[in-house]
């Protein structure tokens, strides 16, 4: 079924599955802009019979609510002005697969459109499409894969929240990067996660630990830019849904705690129509002329995009020397001290970004990549020596320390408006304000530790 991937159907293979009373409901999604997945259940009757066909609708606060589901001001394309009136969310077929861990599920991706069929140019799918579409009017194509850090706690979802998520106990109580006796004690939950997306359609090669307590990461195949976003939005959700059935839970936040945080190394190569490799050459490191551009790129651009790399306030505590996590604006060929680390030989030559930490929507990740290796082939840019030492202590400009610090530099971004358009540029800037201004509301912890006593 599905043209010969397991897990992946053809609508007539859902049809076939729904008569056979196999498969009963059909989530139709969408990511939004926190990188969540969003949509309906529906009957599997109803989406063949109705919105097969016609597509659904639904509200379009959902690309303008802040984390906990808030309407708020500042977004063109919503408001209380406007209505808050429906965006069409039209199935990708290509996207049709079964969730083995939800019995009798199908699950599918939407593109969203508006009702005379123009784009909703803010949606992360629809970013990432254009970017991709510049690619195929060069006769290219993105080949991506994301390496998603998370870690695991004995606490169910709803004990943690009950707890305030203090004192929670982590699945392992030692690193156990690369270790096989200390990942065996997850083992049953691991393997649950990796069965149940080979499952859905997804191609598994590897679990190892990280360093973090209870901390580990799936590693899955790579693949074409836009089918590796829509199953890294897919995993992601699925293994919180999996780790909740086991009364544990999973978060990918991206600094949970004090020590290492979890990180999504995201790893891009380009392609011609017939397969050959575009950034490998006969140059320095392996590189083409197109190949050292498009690194250049990668690097004139990294601070101003990366709003789109590091999301949250909470992203940016990643950001410590002599953590793995990138702080100095370089590249090296296989230096893990550099935000961009040169990875493999000839065809397998790719670009790996290590600053997306495991908060990162896939989608505006891939295209920020994609936007900003265009701009360093088309502007013809150098490429700076690589670094081959520690690149912590490089002295090189740094990755923006803050969330506001990275807002400021993406509005202040021509090269972004030219890139996504002005009303993309507005939006998220707009979803950075809203999380800035909730986080200067708060009273933490640590004030009160601090001063409640003590001021």
């Amino acid at each position: 079924m599905g043209g010969g991937v397991p897990g992946t159907l053809t609508i007539d293979d859902l049809r076939t599955e729904v008569s056979a009373g196999r498969i009963d409901t059909v989530l139709l999604a969408i990511t939004d802009m926190q990188g969540r997945l969003q949509g309906k259940r529906l009957s599997a009757r109803f989406f063949l019979e109705e919105v097969a066909a016609h597509a659904a609708e639904g509200c379009n606060y959902l690309l303008a609510v802040d984390v906990d589901m808030n309407t708020v001001d500042g977004y063109a394309m919503s408001s209380w002005a406007r209505g808050y009136g429906d965006f069409v969310m039209r199935p990708d077929f290509s996207t049709l697969r079964r969730i083995p861990w939800l019995d009798g599920t199908a699950l599918l991706m939407a593109d969203l459109t508006w009702e005379d069929g123009s784009d909703v140019v803010a949606s992360p799918r629809q970013i990432l499409r254009r970017q991709l579409d510049r690619l195929a009017e060069r006769g290219w194509q993105a080949f991506v894969g994301t390496e998603l850090e998370f870690i695991v706690y004995d606490d169910s979802y709803e004990d943690a929240w009950r707890r305030g998520y203090r004192d929670l106990s982590p699945a392992n109580l030692y690193n156990v990067d690369y270790s096989l006796l200390g990942t065996s004690r997850v083992e049953p939950l691991l393997r649950r996660i990796r069965l149940g997306m080979e499952g859905a359609g997804l191609y598994v090669e590897s679990a190892k630990g990280e360093c973090n307590l209870g901390q580990h990461e799936i590693a899955f195949r790579y693949a074409e830019a836009l089918t590796t976003c829509d199953n890294h939005s897919v995993y992601k959700n699925g293994a919180k849904e999996i780790a909740a059935q086991e009364g544990r839970s999973i978060t990918f936040m991206a600094k949970p705690n004090a020590r290492e945080g979890n990180s999504c190394h995201v790893h891009i190569s380009l392609r011609s129509a017939d397969g050959e490799p575009i950034l490998a050459g006969d140059g320095p490191h392996g590189l083409s002329e197109l190949g050292t551009r498009f690194i250049a790129g990668q690097l004139a651009l990294l601070r101003e995009l990366t709003l789109w790399y590091a999301p949250n306030i909470n992203s940016y505590k990643r950001y410590v020397p002599g953590s793995f996590a990138p702080t100095a604006v370089k590249w090296g060929v296989d230096n893990r001290t550099c935000a961009l680390r040169l990875v493999g030989h000839g065809d397998s030559l790719r670009v790996e970004n290590r600053v997306p930490g495991g908060d990162v929507n896939p989608y505006l990740a891939v295209a920020a990549l994609v936007a900003a290796g265009l701009h360093g082939i088309d502007q013809g840019l150098a490429l700076e020596d690589a670094v081959t030492g520690n690149a912590y202590e490089s002295g090189a400009e740094t990755v923006p320390h803050t969330l506001r610090d990275a807002a400021l530099l993406w509005e202040g971004s021509e090269v972004a408006r030219t890139a996504f358009g002005e009303e993309v540029v507005a939006h998220y800037a707009n979803n950075a304000r809203i999380e800035l201004a909730a986080y200067d509301a708060a009273v933490t912890d640590w004030e009160l530790f601090r001063g409640f006593e003590r001021m």
